[in-house]
This record gives C-alpha cells, structure tokens and sequence, in this order.
C-alpha cells in the first residue's frame, strides 16, 4: 500500500506574480510654516518725522476740499511746511476725515475739527498711531483771517508739539495774532469763508459744541 504524500503550498493571492517585495509607500506630513503675521506699522513719536520725511516726497498734493452740510472750503496747504501738509494729506487719504466733526466753534475766533468723543473716532487714531508733530512756526506764517493751523496737544505740553488729528480754521475778521509762535499756520483757505462764517455763528453748548453738528462728509483732494 503505497501512501502518497501531496504537499500543498498555500500562497497568498495578493503575492501572485509578484516575485518582488513590497514597496511600503510612507507619506511624509509636510507642515507648513506659519507666517507670523505682520504687525500693522503704527505711527509714534520716534517715527513720525522720518516717516513724513519720505512721504512728503512722494505726495505733493497741497489744495483739499472739506465738504459739510453747510458748503465747501477750500484749502491751500503751504509747501514749505512739510510735515505738518505731508499729515493731513496722510490722513485725508487714510480716509481718517470722514465723518469727523467741527467739534469746537468760538464766534469771532476759530473753528476747530478733527476730533469727537465716538468710540469710532478712537478706533481710527488707534489704527493710525499716537504720535505728536513739533512746532514748525519760524516760516513767517500769521493767524490772518482764513489761516489753517494746527492745535497743541491737550496733555502737559511745554513744547507745543501739534495734535496731527485736528485742525481749526481761524475766523475772526482781523486775524489771530495771539496765537503767533505757539501753533503752526500750515495753510489757508482759498475758498469758502463765507461757509466759515456759517458754521462760526452756529449756536453751542457750554463745551463750544454747536447744537446741531457740523459734519464732513469727506475732505478730498484736488
């Protein structure tokens, strides 16, 4: 009796015709670097001056329109002081202006703009920067009737460093020679006094607020 021995050999199914080893395929997890994000540049003090030294260069635009309810006023802003005309071109374009107020009006004197006490006010300087700009008052410029100045800052200020965010307009028919050496004449209106004249004889609250507010629309650039 003859006993037949069968050997079966089993092979997996996946490794038929495949006499090569397998190949394990690794995927590398490639991480992507993170870009730290950029602060916003922010105007300061130390900045500043350098800041509108170049941009001065690059923007030489002088004449603006501030249009309000009550008309338009045009304003020439004085080449040779540059910083002060480089920051209120700056912020024109900033679109800073808009919606802002004629916050302060004194009858036969100035009015004042630039400032509110809305928090979107404070939102747009704290986008812009905290900085003051130094007197530039040796160019022979005069608070003449129509002169464009710009207001020291309210904090202890000894030096009269200018609030960049404001500016006031002086009215009175016969100048404001008072303020000649202590705050920077930047330029004039060209046209539009008699709008000036409106809005100075506005009635105001006992914080020189008129009752009913003097808004810009928008201050452009012609």
């Amino acid at each position: 009796m003859f006993m037949v021995l069968i050997v079966v050999s089993l092979t997996s199914c996946k490794d038929i015709g495949n006499n090569s080893p397998k190949k394990i395929v690794t995927k590398k997890v490639i991480k992507k670097e993170t870009k730290k994000e950029k602060k916003p540049f922010l105007l300061t003090d130390k900045n500043a001056i350098p800041f509108f030294y170049e941009y001065e260069k690059n923007n030489k635009e002088s004449v603006v329109r501030i249009l309000t309810d009550y008309g338009n006023i045009d304003i020439k802003l004085f080449t040779n002081t540059p910083f002060h005309r480089a920051n209120f071109i700056f912020l024109t374009k900033k679109k800073y202006f808009d919606g802002e107020f004629f916050h302060r009006v004194v009858k036969d004197f100035i009015i004042q703009g630039g400032n509110s006490d809305s928090r979107k006010t404070s939102m747009k300087r704290k986008s812009i920067g905290r900085y003051l700009l130094p007197p530039d008052t040796k160019k022979g410029f005069k608070h003449h009737r129509g002169a464009i100045s710009m207001p020291s800052s309210e904090i202890e200020n000894p030096h009269k460093l200018a609030s960049p965010y404001e500016f006031f307009i002086v009215q009175k028919k016969d100048g404001a020679y008072h303020l000649d050496g202590n705050y920077t004449v930047f330029g004039k209106v060209i046209k539009g006094m008699n709008v000036v004249d409106i809005i100075a004889n506005l009635k105001t609250d006992k914080r020189e607020w008129p009752i009913n507010n003097v808004r810009f629309k928008t201050i452009i650039i012609n």
